[in-house]
C-alpha cells in the first residue's frame, strides 16, 4: 500500500490472488482486478456469489497480504479506515455507547456521539447491551462505531444481509443519511443490485471467479430523486448494458 495525497482516491490494481487447498490444488480468485473509487463516492462491489469480493474487501483492509498487486487507499486528516461486516462483532459486556466509544482514538474519546446516535435511531438504546438488541439494531450500532471515527475510508460487507427485507430497507435509509451528512469514500461489497442502485454513486460489476472488472455503471441521478419508478428505469438501463446479467442472479434489481 503507498500513501497517497488528500484528494486522491481508492485504486486497486491486484494482479493475482491465489488460493490453495488443503488438497493443494490452486485456485485463483482475483485476476487482474483494477478499478478506482472517487474521493467521497459510494461504490458498490456486486458480482456472483463466491467470485471474490469479499476476499478483495480482507486484501484493502489489510487482512490478507498474500497478493501480488497494489491497491491505494484515501486518505484526510486522520488516515482513518473503518469496517462493517456482516456480522455486528460487539463486545456482549459493553454498552452501546461503550462499544461505540471504544473505536475512537484518544484525541476523539469526548466526541459528542448525540447527533450520530440521532440519526441512526439508537438516543434510547445508548445505555443497553448487544444481547438485548435485535440483529437489525445491533446493526445499527455497528455502522455507528464505523462513522463515529469520521474515516477516510469505509469498508462495508453486505451489511444488510440475514435482515428481513423491511428492516434492511430501514437501515439502508439510515446508512444513506449518516453518510450523506458525512460523506466519505465508501465501498460496499453485495450481491443485490437493487441495494446497489439504491445506495450508489457508481456499480463495479465484477465477473465470475477468477474475477475481474466486468463492466461499470455510474449513477448521476441524486438519491433523494430515486423514486420507485427511477429505480425501475436504473434497472431497466443496468439489465440493457449487462444483458447476460439474469435477473435474480445477483439479487432482484
Amino acid at each position: 500500500m503507498q500513501p497517497v495525497g488528500a484528494a486522491a482516491p481508492l485504486r486497486v490494481d491486484i494482479a493475482e490472488k491465489t488460493f490453495r487447498s488443503s488438497e493443494g490444488v490452486s485456485m485463483t480468485a482475483l485476476k487482474d482486478l483494477a478499478f478506482e473509487v472517487r474521493r467521497d463516492e459510494f461504490a458498490c462491489l456486486v458480482g456472483p456469489s463466491g467470485c471474490g469480493k469479499t476476499t478483495t474487501l480482507r486484501i484493502l483492509l489489510g487482512l490478507d497480504t498474500d497478493f501480488t498487486g497494489s491497491f491505494q487507499l484515501p486518505r484526510n486528516e486522520s488516515s482513518r479506515i473503518a469496517a462493517v461486516f456482516q456480522e455486528p462483532i460487539l463486545l456482549p459486556w459493553r454498552t452501546v455507547e461503550q462499544n461505540v466509544r471504544l473505536a475512537l482514538p484518544k484525541d476523539m474519546r469526548d466526541t459528542d456521539l448525540t447527533p450520530l446516535f440521532d440519526s441512526l435511531g439508537l438516543s434510547q438504546m445508548r445505555s443497553l447491551y448487544p444481547s438485548e438488541l435485535s440483529l437489525g439494531l445491533a446493526r445499527r450500532v455497528a455502522v455507528a462505531r464505523a462513522f463515529a471515527i469520521e474515516p477516510a475510508m469505509l469498508f462495508l460487507d453486505e451489511p444488510f444481509v440475514s435482515l428481513d427485507e423491511q428492516t434492511a430497507e430501514r437501515l439502508r435509509y439510515l446508512v444513506l443519511a449518516v453518510w450523506s451528512a458525512r460523506p466519505t469514500t465508501a465501498l460496499m461489497v453485495t450481491h443485490n443490485v437493487r441495494e446497489a442502485l439504491m445506495l450508489s454513486d457508481r456499480i463495479i460489476l465484477l465477473s465470475a471467479r477468477p474475477a475481474h472488472v466486468q463492466g461499470y455503471f455510474d449513477i448521476r441521478i441524486p438519491r433523494e430523486s430515486r423514486s420507485p419508478q427511477v429505480m425501475s428505469d436504473l434497472a431497466r438501463s443496468f439489465r440493457q448494458k449487462f444483458p447476460g446479467i439474469m435477473r435474480g442472479e445477483l439479487g432482484q434489481p
